[in-house]
């Protein structure tokens, strides 16, 4: 399997295990979570598309590296699951911690 493939993968499956088992934060019954997704979805289009078009690439991918499946605008369908790994794994952590801080911060107060 090309690397890029595999590692998008394995990326995507370790966040949402991180998740489902470890943090818990419940991002994934969230609405709003699947609306930021929607967003960065949107963006990632315009901007993925504009660096990896094949007409005139700005990024070039090594093609023995990736499954070599491109949509929309050329863009490597791998570069959608780095998207949501990296952003889902930013928004888990930062509920995360949020949780702690506002759970500290109840104790401050009530002491």
């Amino acid at each position: 399997m090309p690397e890029y493939t595999l590692a998008t993968g394995v990326t995507m499956i370790v966040v949402v295990l991180l998740e489902l088992l470890w943090l818990r934060t419940g991002v994934f019954r969230s609405w709003q979570y699947w609306i930021s997704m929607a967003i960065v979805l949107g963006f990632q289009v315009l901007v993925d598309g504009w660096l990896t078009k094949l007409s005139d690439p700005i990024v070039i991918y090594d093609p023995d590296r990736m499954l070599g499946v491109r949509w929309p605008f050329d863009i490597p369908v791998e570069d959608f699951g780095f998207g949501f790994a990296m952003v889902t794994l930013v928004i888990i952590v930062w509920k995360r911690t949020g949780r702690k801080d506002e759970a500290d911060d109840g104790r401050a107060a009530g002491a």
